[in-house]
C-alpha cells in the first residue's frame, strides 16, 4: 500500500488506522493542482516546509496569487488532516512566493528603459552585495567603495499647468527624462568600469564606486561636465558619500539621498 493508505493520522495522541484513511490514488484525486508532495509529507507526519517552499515558487511563476495559493494549502490539509495549516507550513508558502515575485519584479523594474539607469531598489541590492564581498573579504566599505551623488535641482520639479499652459521654466516629464539619459551618458564615460549607476530621485543620480586614486579626478571630471549641461541656469551638485559601517546604514542612507 501507497503512504497515504498507511498513515497514521495524529490527534489527541491517538492512531488511525490504514482502513480509516484513503488509498493513496483516491486522496491525491481530490488534491488541488501541485499540492501532491504537500498532502504526502502531511500525511507521513514529516515536515512540509520545503514541499510548501516549492509550491510557493511554483504558484507564483504561474502567475498565481497568494491568496490561491494559500487556499490550496487550506484544502490540501482539510483533505489530508481534516484540519488548518501550521504556521510552518504557511510560513514556507508565503515567503517562497514573496521571493519568486519579488525576484520577478526586480528583473522587470532593476533599469529604467528610457534613461538606462538602475533603480532604487537596484542600487540598494548593488550595496547589500558590496558589504557581503567586503565582510567575506575582511575589508571596510568606507575604505573600498563610495557614493558619488549627482543632484540636479531643476529635475525635482514637476510641470505646473496654467491656463492649459506648462509652467514657465520647468522641465517637463519627457525632457527631464531626456537630462537625465544625458547625466547617465556623462557618468558612463567617467566611471566606465561597470559600476552601478542608479537614479535615487527624479534629481539624484547615485554611482557605487570603488575609492582608489582615481575617484577624486573623476569626480572633477563629472562636476564639470555636469554643470557645463545644467538646465535653467541652477547650480547641480556632485559629491562623494562615504559608506557607513553596516549595511543596513547604506540602506538608511541611500533612503536620505532619495529623500533630500
Amino acid at each position: 500500500m501507497g503512504i497515504f493508505a498507511t498513515l497514521v493520522r495524529r490527534g489527541a495522541h491517538a492512531e488511525v488506522t490504514a482502513d480509516a484513511v484513503p488509498d493513496r490514488d483516491v486522496l491525491q484525486r481530490g488534491l488541488p493542482a501541485r499540492f501532491e508532495a504537500v498532502g504526502e509529507r502531511i500525511a507521513a507526519g514529516h515536515d512540509v516546509s520545503n514541499a510548501c517552499a516549492d509550491v510557493g515558487r511554483e504558484t507564483a511563476r504561474d502567475g498565481a496569487d497568494l491568496g490561491e495559493a494559500l487556499d490550496g494549502l487550506r484544502a490540501t490539509y482539510a483533505r489530508v488532516q481534516g484540519g488548518e495549516p501550521d504556521y510552518r507550513a504557511l510560513r514556507a508558502l508565503c515567503l517562497a512566493w514573496s521571493e519568486e515575485t519579488l525576484g520577478y519584479l526586480h528583473q522587470l523594474s532593476c533599469e529604467d528603459p528610457l534613461t538606462g539607469l538602475a533603480s532604487l531598489a537596484h542600487l540598494r541590492a548593488r550595496l547589500s552585495e558590496v558589504y557581503r564581498g567586503a565582510e567575506q573579504g575582511g575589508r571596510s566599505t568606507n575604505t573600498s567603495h563610495a557614493l558619488v551623488v549627482v543632484d540636479v535641482p531643476l529635475l525635482a520639479r514637476r510641470p505646473s499647468v496654467e491656463g492649459g499652459r506648462a509652467g514657465v521654466g520647468v522641465v517637463a516629464g519627457f525632457e527631464s527624462a531626456l537630462w537625465l539619459a544625458r547625466l547617465a551618458d556623462y557618468a558612463r564615460m567617467v566611471f566606465p568600469g561597470g559600476e552601478t549607476i542608479g537614479l535615487a530621485s527624479p534629481s539624484r543620480l547615485v554611482v557605487v564606486a570603488e575609492r582608489g586614486d582615481l575617484l577624486a579626478p573623476r569626480v572633477g571630471l563629472l562636476r564639470g561636465l555636469v554643470e557645463d549641461m545644467d538646465p535653467g541656469g541652477e547650480r547641480a551638485r556632485v559629491w562623494i558619500e562615504g559608506l557607513p559601517p553596516s549595511d543596513d546604514g547604506a540602506g538608511l542612507l541611500l533612503d536620505e539621498i532619495a529623500r533630500s
